[in-house]
């Protein structure tokens, strides 16, 4: 059996600008897709804070401090609002024990304050 695991959360990230005539994705600063495990091109879901928005989209490498909602994903945030980046992973049972979720938060800047692997 496989199971719908969270595999990585970035918390609190601030949208920096939007780009609405953009074929679509996030672009995220390199640094925090890399010490979140995420890849180029790797499907992440958006919860906004600010106004409720919850949407599926993928990742494209920024530069340091970063966040820019591309394509019709620019009409869900605002610049300046809060999200959440997730991404989930199937988990077979048997690799269950060695699974690890990894938490970002960050600050205000859009760096990365606290990691945590649980």
């Amino acid at each position: 059996m496989y199971r719908k695991l969270l595999k990585a959360k970035i918390h609190q990230a601030v949208i920096t600008d939007k780009n609405l005539y953009y074929e679509g994705s996030l672009t995220l600063d390199r640094e925090i897709m890399e010490k979140a495990g995420l890849l180029p091109f790797e499907a992440v879901w958006i919860y906004n804070l600010n106004n409720g928005a919850r949407f599926e989209t993928y990742l494209l490498e920024g530069e340091k401090g970063e966040v820019i909602l591309n394509g019709a994903a620019a009409r869900l945030g605002e610049t300046g609002d809060r999200i959440i980046i997730v991404a989930y992973a199937w988990v077979a049972d048997n690799e269950l024990p060695y699974f690890k979720t990894r938490l970002l938060y960050l600050n205000e800047k859009n760096e990365v304050s606290q990691i945590k692997n649980l």
